[in-house]
């Protein structure tokens, strides 16, 4: 025991401060925020090189698949926001609750009224596809709520980033008024700094209280998201 005590205390201030860095590091890797990064790379490189969003970017896309993709769009944040609504409350996902700033089913509402009409309710369905997302997202914030974030993260970080990217295409290729009609889902009009945004909201994530296993879980959580 006294050997312990002596090494300790025999560290001098230069060891000291060359072992503060590590720590930092290794605090810095822990956090939800970078594990996430690091681990959906390789998920967000493929989701990246689908087809489908290779055309996209290309302006390579037909109305109709647009229209699609816009409905399974629709169904998928209306299932995201209810589990969110229904956890705003649940200490895992409550720090990153913004309705107002982030939620998107009004604005997908919108777009599916200019792209269908009025009775858009009644020629729409969700595709089979879009229910295992929708399937997967009402288990995980009914019984196993801090998995949550992992689809918080995956979709509305995505929207305030390559989204705005897509939007600007859809436009193009699609000639969709630059008024915005058809495209409001990408557009955020209660995020004034959408790179400042996503700072604070990382920073949020990272003030979670989780465990590491936790953590984890949220990072496999999120390779799904990606898959669905």
């Amino acid at each position: 025991m006294s050997s312990e005590v002596e090494t300790s205390e025999g560290v001098d201030e230069s060891e000291k401060n060359s072992m503060a860095p590590e720590k930092e590091n290794h605090t810095k890797m822990a956090d939800l925020s970078e594990l996430l990064k690091e681990g959906t790379k390789e998920a967000h490189d493929r989701a990246e090189n689908t087809q489908f969003v290779k055309d996209f970017l290309k302006g390579n896309i037909k109305k109709e698949l647009f229209k699609l993709a816009t409905t399974a769009l629709y169904f998928t944040y209306s299932a995201l926001e209810e589990e969110m609504d229904r956890n705003k409350d649940h200490p895992a996902f409550a720090p990153l609750y913004f309705p107002t700033e982030l939620h998107r089913k009004a604005a997908l509402i919108k777009d599916m009224k200019y792209f269908f009409g009025e009775n858009w309710e009644e020629q729409v369905k969700c595709s089979e596809a879009a229910q295992k997302y929708v399937d997967r997202i009402h288990y995980v914030g009914q019984n196993e709520p801090e998995l949550l974030v992992a689809h918080a993260y995956t979709r509305y970080m995505g929207d305030l980033s390559g989204g705005q990217v897509l939007k600007k295409v859809a436009q193009r290729a699609l000639k969709l008024p630059s008024t915005g009609e058809g495209t409001q889902f990408y557009l955020f009009e209660h995020v004034d700094n959408a790179q400042q945004f996503k700072q604070f909201y990382r920073a949020r994530m990272n003030a979670l209280d989780l465990n590491l296993k936790t953590k984890e879980r949220i990072v496999e959580e999120a390779n799904k998201a990606f898959e669905y």
